[in-house]
């Protein structure tokens, strides 16, 4: 019978051990790799290809960033978050990091070989005491996600939302776009049933969510 390889990452030697060894001593597993930064699990994966890798999400580099990789290049190898976090906040994170499994720190042994057989298996494993709260959250962002991604723009209204964040008016956008300045409220208001906007100011807002880290001098005129 072939033995599942499980790799592990945590700052703590002493913990890194002890989880090591449980899993040493289990016929079904068979540990090749062990390391204690973000660095080092994307360096173990990439060598090793374990089935398993179990990381701590507080250690030195970006623990996140490295899961990601992992996970868009080598998602045959199940990731489980096994950490001291015990924010909802950080749960998510995990899982759209690419996680399989979260499971805290003060979990027994057998929670967490139920965690490693349940993503060996395609599941996806959450400690019991946050499960109820992180699938709640993360409904929430994937009906988020979905609201967004059905919000498709024309080339055209991308142009007036752009100069919108300018801090055009409707006269000087026109003039830019050789169009009337009615045929600008015709897709002002076009722009406002899409973005689920009210008025001039929430179609700036939402289209300054759509393009994280712009901050268009309308925005400023209008709060002023």
């Amino acid at each position: 019978m072939s033995k599942f390889s499980i790799a592990f990452v945590d700052d703590h030697p002493i913990l890194l051990e002890g989880i090591a060894s449980i899993f040493a001593s289990d016929n079904a597993y068979h540990v090749v790799g062990k390391g204690g930064t973000a660095a080092d699990a994307l360096d173990i994966t990439n060598r090793l290809k374990p089935n398993v890798l179990i990381v701590d999400l507080n250690m030195p580099g970006d623990t996140l960033e490295a899961m990601t990789s992992i996970s868009q290049t080598m998602p045959e190898t199940k990731i489980v978050a096994f950490t001291s976090a015990v924010g909802v906040d950080s749960a998510v994170e995990a899982f759209e990091a690419g996680a399989s499994g979260y499971v805290l720190k003060g979990s027994s042994a057998d929670d967490l070989r139920q965690a490693v057989r349940a993503v060996l298996g395609g599941e996806t494993y959450i400690t019991q005491s946050l499960a109820a709260q992180v699938i709640l959250a993360l409904r929430r962002v994937s009906m988020q996600k979905n609201k967004s991604e059905a919000i498709r723009l024309s080339v055209r209204e991308e142009q007036i939302v752009n100069l919108l964040l300018e801090g055009r008016t409707n006269k000087e956008i026109g003039e830019q776009l050789d169009i009337s300045v009615k045929t600008v409220k015709h897709y002002m208001t076009i722009l406002m049933q899409k973005l689920h906007a009210r008025n001039r100011l929430e179609v700036v807002l939402a289209a300054q969510k759509r393009l994280p880290g712009s901050v268009g001098s309308q925005t400023r005129q209008l709060l002023n």
